[in-house]
């Protein structure tokens, strides 16, 4: 009784700090729910008032949750305005290299480096009203007006157009097309898809919910049997 008053408490406290709680559990499998929300915060400390999502917290719970063979799968939920480029790739990475099976799910916005987030996990769903913008690396702060600085930016997209078409369904070209689009944003360079859009480009696999999410989870976890292990770490149709 007293290891399960403190696992609720343990569970309530992770909630409130991180968005993270565990579902499911007996033979449909126990899965971890990783929320993604606000915007990235990476090496600089945001305001008290932004809403934000510490990437510092997030690498070793998804650490934790690699190695704890009580836990089947991650579902991701997302709403994010972007943030910190370095440290969302880094999340990015980290989610596209756990051995269990992970399905995300833009329940609002996308932006930036939201997108590597949305595609990292094995499937991807966005509900119909969720949004994903897609734009070229921003230069923000001192910046030094020199040739070697905006190879360094150029290198930065050419990462993240690297990683997106590596674990989405867009090629490299399509997505740097969109990301210099003139024509959507007046003041700007990009695109933003709406739902449905962002399947038909090849970003998301399905337009969804969480009842289709969670679906897709359990039955993923069901395929590769009890470790939750993957057979293959590609994208699963």
């Amino acid at each position: 009784m007293g290891n399960d008053a403190s696992e609720k408490k343990d569970q309530e406290e992770r909630i409130r700090e991180n968005g993270q709680v565990t579902l499911g559990g007996g033979r449909k499998g126990r899965i971890h729910l990783l929320s993604i929300i606000g915007e990235i915060e990476g090496h600089e400390n945001l305001s008290g008032s932004t809403k934000t999502t510490k990437y510092e917290h997030i690498l070793p719970e998804l650490a934790k949750v690699e190695d704890d063979p009580d836990i089947d799968g991650i579902l991701m939920l997302i709403n994010t305005v972007g943030g910190d480029v370095s440290c969302g790739l880094a999340l990015a990475e980290m989610l596209a290299s756990l051995s269990k099976p992970t399905v995300s799910l833009v329940i609002g916005d996308s932006h930036s480096i939201g997108v590597p987030l949305a595609v990292a996990s094995d499937y991807s769903f966005i509900v119909p009203t969720g949004t994903m913008m897609v734009h070229p690396v921003r230069m923000t702060g001192m910046v030094i007006g020199a040739a070697q600085t905006y190879d360094y930016f150029e290198m930065i997209q050419d990462r993240i157009l690297s990683f997106v078409s590596e674990h989405s369904r867009i090629s490299y070209d399509g997505l740097k097309a969109l990301m210099h689009n003139t024509r959507m944003l007046t003041r700007d360079l990009g695109t933003v898809l709406v739902g449905k859009d962002a399947v038909e480009k090849g970003l998301i696999d399905q337009v969804g919910g969480i009842r289709e999410a969670l679906a897709k989870l359990y039955g993923m976890i069901g395929e590769t049997g009890s470790s939750g292990r993957k057979g293959t770490g590609e994208k699963q149709a």
